[in-house]
Parts: C-alpha cells; sequence; structure tokens
C-alpha cells in the first residue's frame, strides 16, 4: 500500500485545501495518509524568507493569488477567508496538538477544526479559550490537551518534524512526499495521483510475480 506523508501547518490556507482533498484521493487510491505536523514559520526562517519578500508586493500578482484561492475553495466546496484578521498566527499550541493527537483518532477532527476556526470563521487559534472550543467539537478532552502540549517529546517532535522537511528539501507547507519524490502545494496533486498510481502499478506487478512464483 503506497504511502503519502503530508507535511502541514494549518496556518496556511492552501494546506487547508491540500489536507481536504488529499484525504479523498487516498481512499479512491487505496494509499495511506503519514501526517506531519510542522511550523512553517520555522521553515521559512531557515530557507523560505517568505515574509521579508512580500516588503514589495506586485498587485495584479496579488490579485490573482487570491482569485485563484477562491476558485480552489469552490472546487473543493470550502469557505475560505481571503486573509484572517490576525496573520500570519502563531500556530505552535495548534500544531503541537496535532502532534499529541497523531497517535490517536482525533487528528483529523481536531486539525480541521482548526482549519475551519481559523480559515472560515476567523478565529484566532493561538488563543487558549478557542483552542479549547477546537477541542471540544473534536472530540478532544481540553484540560488532558493543554497538559499534552507541555509534553517536551511533542514539543521535541513538531521541531524534529519541521527540520526533516527542511534536511529533505522541504521549503514550505503542504508538502508531500511519496517514497523520495517530493511535491509541492496543493495543486500538485494531480501528480500526486499520477504517483500513486504508478505505486500500485509496482506494488501489483510485485504481487503477481510473487504469486507466479
Amino acid at each position: 500500500m503506497a504511502t503519502v506523508e503530508l507535511f502541514f501547518d494549518c496556518s496556511s490556507p492552501w494546506t487547508y485545501l491540500a489536507f481536504h482533498n488529499l484525504q479523498p484521493l487516498a481512499a479512491e487510491l487505496g494509499a495511506t495518509i503519514q501526517w506531519r505536523p510542522i511550523l512553517v514559520g520555522g521553515v521559512f526562517n531557515a530557507v523560505n524568507p517568505i515574509y521579508s519578500s512580500t516588503d514589495k508586493p506586485v498587485p495584479a500578482k496579488q490579485e490573482q493569488s487570491k482569485k485563484i484561492l477562491q476558485d480552489w475553495a469552490r472546487l473543493a466546496g470550502l469557505k475560505i477567508l481571503g486573509r484572517p484578521s490576525v496573520f500570519p498566527v502563531n500556530s505552535v499550541k495548534a500544531m503541537r496538538g496535532c502532534v499529541w493527537l497523531e497517535p490517536q483518532t482525533t487528528l483529523i477532527a481536531f486539525a480541521t477544526a482548526t482549519f475551519e476556526a481559523y480559515w472560515r470563521d476567523d478565529r484566532d487559534i493561538s488563543q487558549v479559550p478557542v483552542l479549547t472550543e477546537i477541542c471540544r467539537s473534536a472530540g478532544v478532552e481540553p484540560e488532558a490537551f493543554f497538559a499534552g502540549i507541555e509534553q517536551q517529546t511533542v514539543k521535541d517532535r513538531l521541531r524534529a518534524n519541521t527540520q526533516e522537511l527542511i534536511d529533505r528539501g522541504g521549503f514550505g507547507s503542504p508538502t508531500m512526499f511519496i517514497s523520495s519524490d517530493m511535491y509541492f502545494g496543493n495543486d500538485r496533486l494531480p501528480l500526486v495521483r499520477a504517483a500513486l498510481l504508478r505505486e500500485n502499478a509496482a506494488e501489483g506487478g510485485k504481487t503477481a510475480r510473487s504469486d507466479a512464483a
């Protein structure tokens, strides 16, 4: 069974799209998704100084980017704000939460609720009251959540995931890997589909040879 690694941070609208769109694609093709929470700000600081590059924006490019985001959102059936009131947002607590929930069955529900709170409802996901509401809506016990995200192993895992993405050549969120092949951005999902089909075909060939033997 093919595996897609998704390195993601809930502070990105394009990641919201990829997080949403990858799940039915993986289900259709029988692939497993390995969720890899990161801090995209740490990636930017290390290898992709995106914030400083916006000092002199190109208006036409900005308008086109906004339009494309809304086109993708419409296609996915999602409502995504052009720009939340708090932007960029400190997503450390939320992403530590994703790490803590990774071994459990509520990561997807929590991450989805976090994306919706920030990108649909314009809520500041750095704030404890907002995260408390997100936890409750996702079936996560808030007290356990806030204790869990203070565990050193959780903090270390989030840093390690972020550093691993950098070490593997990543420069933003969402970044997907199938084996050693990297795909950046929601708009690369057609290429992800093609790669998964190749993986499935290769696995099918191995199975056929094994049966013949």
